[in-house]
């Protein structure tokens, strides 16, 4: 079993108990309360303003890298993203691989007004509800880890909720299947989910087949202002970053680096290589 069939089977697992602790009816009148107010915000309207757009990521752990950063308060992370100029916000909320938990998004949602994408493993519409529940705007679909059925069902529940869909691939395959579904947002990951090796050639090599009209998102191994550069020119909307601007010394200014106008201020990867000098080693 590799590292994505091991947190997709212990997603699975924990769902029957969130389901006990809080049924989907309780789940349904929060997500109502919730579309009352109508405070939606646009993760394809952040990824289509002119240049390239930044999601920059709260994520406190990883299997491929392991501690990333624990001194830290979400609220000041995704604070100093939004002051940074930041397009739109990602919020990891799976616990056991990534630290992360639904109450970290709802403390992104009061500490920002970013758009904000619910980075997890998400396999069944329960989650989907508790996503917006929850004060997403987003969600992320991993090709890899459903079928063709489930993608679709999901797709549709997060369409019902008005929340946009992230759909993630990682091969020609996958991006076929993303295509026949229709996406409109499709994520391109660099990183093997099944070795966790990042080959960022994968982004430039699936946009030759990316669908008409695709707004595209690379994801993963960037840190640099001259590869988000690269992405640019290539026709890419948006980049996720979350590792590089966790281990940066000064959050914000490592953030502003990235989406000032070419030329200003000092290169992100040296900032980067500092703070990785400064930063707990890896577990």
């Amino acid at each position: 079993m590799n590292e994505l069939e091991r947190i997709v089977a212990r997603t699975r697992a924990g769902l029957a108990d969130r389901r006990e602790r809080l049924p989907v009816e309780a789940l349904e009148e929060r997500a109502q309360a919730r579309r009352a107010r109508s405070d939606w915000r646009s993760l394809r309207g952040a990824l289509t303003r002119p240049g390239l757009s930044l999601v920059a990521e709260h994520k406190r752990r990883s299997p491929s890298a392991g501690l990333i950063r624990a001194d830290l308060a979400l609220s000041d992370v995704v604070s100093a993203y939004e002051r940074g100029g930041a397009a739109a916000l990602s919020v990891l909320t799976e616990e056991a691989s990534f630290g992360g938990s639904l109450a970290d998004l709802r403390a992104a949602r009061e500490a920002a007004g970013l758009p904000i994408l619910r980075k997890d493993f998400i396999v069944d519409p329960y989650q989907v509800l508790e996503a917006y529940a929850a004060g997403a705007d987003a969600i992320l679909l991993i090709v890899a880890a459903l079928s063709d059925p489930d993608l679709a069902q999901l797709h549709a529940r997060a369409q019902e909720w008005g929340l946009d869909a992230l759909v993630e691939v990682h091969d020609a395959p996958e991006l076929k299947r993303a295509a026949a579904l229709g996406a409109k947002l499709i994520g391109i990951n660099n990183r093997d989910l099944t070795t966790l090796a990042v080959d960022r050639r994968r982004t430039f090599e699936l946009l030759e087949a990316m669908p008409p009209g695709a707004v595209v998102v690379a994801e993963s191994g960037y840190s640099r202002r001259e590869q988000l550069d690269e992405l640019l020119a290539a026709g890419v909307h948006g980049v996720l970053i979350g590792e590089a601007l966790m281990r940066a010394t000064d959050i914000e200014a490592a953030c502003r680096e990235l989406t000032a106008p070419a030329g200003e201020g000092m290169r992100f990867g040296h900032r980067v290589a500092l703070a990785q000098r400064q930063s707990p080693q890896r577990s």
